[in-house]
Formats: C-alpha cells, sequence, structure tokens
C-alpha cells in the first residue's frame, strides 16, 4: 500500500445497499392537496385512472391502487403508499403471482406468493394472493419498524420483506413515484428529511469508477478506504465538491496528515472529535490492524444504518477481496467487531 493514504482488504463482504433519508412529498396537482413533510397525508386513486403509467398497466395500476387504498386506510402517509407499490414493483411487477423464484421455493413449492411475496406467516394463501389483504400485512409490519420514515426506502422495505439483497428494490423507486402520481393525480417527487442518518447514497464517491490509486480531490488516493471515508465525512458537513472542507492534508489541524486507516483513530483524537463504542449512523468505523479481517493498514468504513440487535449496516471502498477490491462494497457487522467508532459531530 502507498504510504499514508492505503488501507487493508476486509474479507467476506456482503451485497451492497444503500442508505438515505427519503420522503416523498406532493404538490398541488388535479385537486390534490400538497404533503408537508415526511408525514405528508396519503392520497386517493383517481376513479379515472390512467391506462398506462411507468410501464405498468391495466391490472398492474389498479393492483397499485389497491395497494395506496390500504395505506391511507390505515391512516399511513403518503411515503408508506410509495413503499407498498415500490415492493409490490420489486416483487412481482404489481401482479398477484402463485409462483416464485428459486430463493422462495422448499421442496418444489412455492413458499412466497402474492403481489409482495409472503409466506405463511401473513395467513393463508388465499390471503396472500388477496392484493388488499397482502398490501395491509406488509404496511401493518411497516409500522413497526423503528424510524422507518427516515430510512431509505430500499432499506425500509427490506426491514419487511428481508429479500436475500436489501439494494434489490432501490431500482423501482422511480418507478413507483411515478405510478403514485399517475394513480393519484398529484405532482409526486422524492425528497429528503432528517432523522440521524447517514450522508450519501451508496456508491456516489465522485471519482469512484475512475482510476485507482491516483490522488483524488481529498488528498487521498482513489478509491481506497479513507478516500471514501473522508468522502463522507465532507458531505455530512455539506462539502460536496473542491475544494473540500476536510481533506487529509488539514484534517487534523496539527500539520500531521490523517493518513492511512491504521492512523485515523489518533487523528481523530488530534482534532478532537469523539470516540466510543457504539454504532450511530454517520460514524466511521474504525478496524485495527488484525480486526475484522483488516490488514497492517487497518480499515475504516462507515456506518449506514444501525438495526434493533445492535449490528449495524457499513459501507465503504476497498473492503472486499479482487476482482471486487477497490470498489463499493457493503455488509452487517455485529457492533463488537470494529475496533472504535469515530463519530463526525453535527455541522454547527
Amino acid at each position: 500500500m502507498k504510504q499514508g493514504i492505503g488501507c487493508a482488504v476486509v474479507a467476506g463482504m456482503a451485497a451492497p445497499l444503500m442508505l438515505l433519508a427519503a420522503v416523498v412529498v406532493l404538490s398541488p396537482g388535479d385537486g390534490a392537496a400538497q404533503a408537508a413533510g415526511c408525514g405528508g397525508a396519503a392520497v386517493s386513486p383517481r376513479i379515472s385512472a390512467p391506462t398506462q403509467a411507468a410501464g405498468f398497466s391495466g391490472e398492474q395500476l389498479a393492483n397499485a391502487a389497491v395497494l395506496m387504498d390500504d395505506a391511507k386506510k390505515l391512516g399511513l402517509p403518503v411515503a408508506a403508499q410509495v413503499l407498498v407499490v415500490q415492493a409490490a414493483i420489486g416483487e412481482s411487477s404489481l401482479r398477484s403471482i402463485d409462483y416464485t423464484d428459486h430463493t422462495g421455493t422448499v421442496d418444489g413449492v412455492a413458499v412466497t406468493i402474492g403481489i409482495l411475496q409472503q409466506d405463511d406467516s401473513y395467513g393463508p394463501r388465499s390471503d396472500r394472493l388477496d392484493v388488499a389483504k397482502a398490501g395491509t400485512g406488509f404496511l401493518s409490519r411497516l409500522k413497526d419498524v423503528p424510524g422507518w420514515e427516515s430510512l431509505e426506502p430500499t432499506i425500509a422495505i427490506h426491514r419487511v420483506q428481508r429479500n436475500a439483497d436489501p439494494q434489490h428494490y432501490a431500482k423501482y423507486r422511480d418507478a413507483a413515484l411515478e405510478v403514485v402520481q399517475a394513480l393519484s393525480g398529484a405532482k409526486v417527487s422524492a425528497g429528503e428529511c432528517g432523522g440521524g442518518a447517514a450522508s450519501g447514497a451508496g456508491d456516489d464517491l465522485p471519482w469512484g469508477h475512475g482510476p485507482v490509486d491516483v490522488s483524488s480531490d481529498l488528498g487521498m488516493y482513489t478509491r481506497e478506504c479513507v478516500d471514501f471515508a473522508l468522502w463522507r465525512v465532507n458531505q455530512a458537513y455539506g462539502s460536496t465538491s473542491a475544494p473540500f472542507r476536510f481533506t487529509n492534508s488539514n484534517f487534523r489541524g496539527d500539520g500531521g496528515v490523517l493518513g492511512n486507516a491504521v492512523t485515523w483513530l489518533d487523528g481523530w483524537r488530534a482534532k478532537g472529535w469523539p470516540v466510543g463504542t457504539a454504532p450511530r449512523p454517520g460514524a466511521v468505523v474504525y478496524y485495527a490492524p488484525g480486526v475484522g479481517g483488516s490488514g497492517d493498514q487497518g480499515h475504516v468504513a462507515v456506518v449506514k444504518a444501525v438495526d434493533p440487535d445492535g449490528s449495524f449496516l457499513e459501507e465503504g471502498y476497498n473492503g472486499s477481496l479482487p476482482p471486487e477490491d477497490h470498489t463499493y462494497y457493503t455488509r452487517t457487522v455485529q457492533d463488537g467487531t470494529p475496533t472504535a467508532f469515530l463519530y463526525v459531530p453535527q455541522k454547527g
């Protein structure tokens, strides 16, 4: 590794996740009232629905309208309407199907079925194939997810569905927004709200798909763990383009460089920023050499979300084995694994 800016490989990473606190905001349209913030009131599907939206039509849009109505009946906000439609697009393309893929099949029998691919914990087969009952089942569980309103949509859905790939639902977000907008006649767009979530949105490192190990605008080698972690720190302070607020050379403030992952704990303390042992969204995860599979330069990453059991979702760069090294990764980590958590003070 190059002195001062490298980081070591951490083995055993999982599939990518993203976490960005998100909300749906409605603008007035066709008589719909504007929603306010994360808790904007649910919208009603129109009687005269469009014939096509986001590539869906007929029965698919009728099913989406039923799901939206489920959320409204439960007193949930428009954000929940978009989430249940997004989940249904990702699970079944808005169709109530009686089959599934290989992951939902046991001994040749489809275990997960219906518009939301639900198992028997949701009730008998007939209930899971009933769009309204399936939607109510999903939404009832969504309500029990702590802070679901401020989770990135794919993560909120995953907390209910437990898909093998939590990132699976992200690509259906735009389609869900379009469907809800078309069915309600309201202007729907994605916005952001707080809730203690980490900054950033998945693999958004500006130079993350460029050359490896050339100098970045942060003074780090590109696509290293330290490069990504320092990018997240800058994002937390609203610094998203050059000249960046924090760089390798100016972070500490004592003339020293922030350097390799192994020296980040000392750098944090030199700056006077807090250090602890509990994961928090947005905190830098610090692994001393040899901890958590790290090499002799250690490893740093970022906490994206904390689960109720104390485990957390971690994101970073250069944490996978070749040929996936120097790329974005996520994994679930038990909170006792890292050496420390380096907290980023709130912007002030």
